[in-house]
């Protein structure tokens, strides 16, 4: 996990007005290898173990054991991993750093590719099942619960998968900063305007994807 990353990170527990607290045993280039995130709120620390930040709030289940990250269902206009990521790339709109851009569901399996193609960006990749992978440069790995850890729009760029709007739809909405671009794979068809209504300027709306920008 990047220093960047833990500059922006909020307890889950407390909401986004309280900030977390790096305690760090392990720190190699800027990224924390060893270590918690404490919030002085509620005393609460989230273990950083491997690079893999656990920012669910307690009570924490064990992270799952040898599973595969989530990866998207097969589609007739799905490409290779290389089409795949300068599409992701357009979508989010995001040609440069520094910052950071929030990936969910089978976009994980293009964090590594989308923050070698941008300079200084750091991708955060947000999956349980990336816990036991290994650090990667560019690539934040965390897993969280409903609320995602971040403060108010301190992301420049956010993609989900249409299944996971039930959860995140708002938090997503949330913590994009100015500008900052949501995309969604496989939408609702009234996404846009739900979307709208909530502050956000649609931009593109196919059978595929949905794309709106924060103002």
């Amino acid at each position: 996990m990047h220093l960047l990353v833990t500059d922006r990170l909020s307890c889950p527990r407390c909401g986004p007005a309280f900030g977390l607290i790096l305690l760090a045993d392990d720190l190699r280039d800027r990224r924390v290898m060893e270590g918690a995130l404490g919030c002085a709120n509620c005393r609460e620390r989230y273990p950083v173990e491997g690079g893999f930040g656990d920012l669910r709030p307690p009570p924490r289940a064990a992270l799952p054991i040898g599973e595969e990250p989530t990866v998207p269902a097969e589609a007739p206009d799905a490409g290779d991993a290389a089409e795949d990521t300068f599409r992701l790339a357009a979508l989010l709109g995001v040609r440069e750093g520094p910052g950071l851009l929030l990936l969910t569901g089978g976009w994980v399996s293009l964090a590594g590719r989308l923050a070698a193609m941008i300079d200084e960006i750091e991708v955060v990749a947000l999956d349980p099942a990336l816990h036991d992978a290994p650090e990667e440069m560019g690539v934040s790995r965390l897993t969280a619960g409903p609320a995602l850890p971040f403060f108010h729009g301190s992301l420049r760029g956010v993609a989900l998968e249409g299944a996971q709007l039930v959860v995140w739809e708002e938090e997503a909405v949330r913590v994009l900063g100015p500008g900052a671009r949501l995309v969604v794979r496989d939408p609702p068809d009234d996404l846009p305007q739900r979307l709208e209504a909530r502050g956000l300027q649609p931009l593109l709306q196919t059978r595929r994807y949905v794309v709106a920008q924060r103002g």
